[in-house]
C-alpha cells in the first residue's frame, strides 16, 4: 500500500474541524456522540482521510464504550499501531497505515475470535453501505 503524505495545512483544508482534531492531532470524540457508535448498517468503514477500507460491519459489536468497536480490521495491513503513553497510561494507538490518521486504540478485552476491541472514533471513519 502506497503511503499518502500531505502537509498539515492540506489536511486542515480538506477535513472538518473535528476530523482534523481527531485524525491529525490525535484527539478523541466524546463517548456516545459519534455517528457510528450504534450504527447497524451493513458495509465497510473506510478512513475518513484517505478512503482506505479499515473495518467491516460484520466485525462490529456493541462494547458499551460509546465508540464504534470492532474485533478485527478488514486486513492486518490496513492499520498500524504504536505505544501511546499519553494521559498517564499505556495504550496501543491505532492508525490508518496509508495516511497515518489517528483512529483510536485497541484493547485486549474484546470478544472471540480475536479477543481484541478496536475502539475507533466515528469521525475518523466513513461508512460505505453494502448495496
Amino acid at each position: 500500500m502506497d503511503k499518502l503524505e500531505k502537509p498539515l495545512e492540506a489536511w486542515r483544508e480538506e477535513l472538518s474541524q473535528e476530523q482534523y482534531q481527531v485524525c491529525r492531532l490525535g484527539g478523541t470524540e466524546r463517548a456516545f456522540t459519534g455517528e457510528y457508535h450504534d450504527s447497524k448498517t451493513p458495509g465497510t468503514y473506510h478512513c475518513a482521510c484517505c478512503g482506505t477500507a479499515l473495518f467491516d460491519s460484520d466485525a462490529k459489536y456493541d462494547s458499551g464504550s460509546g465508540w464504534p468497536s470492532y474485533f478485527q480490521p478488514v486486513n492486518k495491513d490496513a492499520i498500524a499501531s504504536r505505544d501511546d503513553f499519553s494521559h498517564g497510561m499505556h495504550r496501543i494507538e491505532v492508525k490508518c497505515s496509508r495516511c497515518d490518521a489517528h483512529l483510536g486504540h485497541v484493547f485486549p478485552d474484546g470478544p472471540k475470535p480475536t479477543g481484541l476491541r478496536y475502539c475507533i472514533n466515528s469521525v475518523s471513519l466513513k461508512l460505505v453501505p453494502r448495496g
